[in-house]
């Protein structure tokens, strides 16, 4: 089984999210021990930013570290565990950045977990050192 970086790379569709992970130097984190939980937003996810807001985040490596460091949580967190934690309503979950991400279940007929506002799209793409859940937006820390 792959490391988080290399399970990223090959899944295919998290060019950008590798890029930042690349400019901001965590590739090194995101391939140590962990474990981590990263929700990971999808290429289209960040196509959707404003015109110019990735190549701005770019240049902007404090910045960066930080949004991306909020996409990630210590430890292993499943699906299976998220459902639990959300079951009675949102739930707070620290991020590695340091402020709380939420966790909520959405949706009349069928409930999607959303982490703030984007959606799970897939979820438990399991890595040797923990656990990508794919998003379709990117989160930003102080919203």
């Amino acid at each position: 089984m792959q490391d988080i970086v290399n399970t990223a790379v090959s899944a295919g569709n998290f060019k950008t999210l590798v890029a930042a992970v690349q400019a901001a130097g965590l590739v090194q984190t995101l391939k140590s021990p962990g474990p981590f939980t990263v929700f990971a937003p999808t290429d289209a996810a960040f196509s959707a930013l404003p015109k110019g807001t990735v190549e701005g985040l770019l240049k902007d490596v404090p910045k960066l570290t930080s949004i991306l460091t909020y996409h990630v949580v210590p430890g292993r967190v499943s699906a299976a565990e998220v459902m639990k934690m959300v079951e009675n309503g949102p739930a707070k979950v620290k991020s590695v950045q340091g402020e709380s991400v939420t966790l909520s279940l959405r949706g009349v007929l069928s409930k999607h977990v959303y982490a703030n506002d984007a959606k799970v799209i897939q979820a438990d793409i399991g890595a040797s050192n923990g656990v990508i859940h794919v998003i379709d937006k990117v989160i930003m820390p102080g919203m």
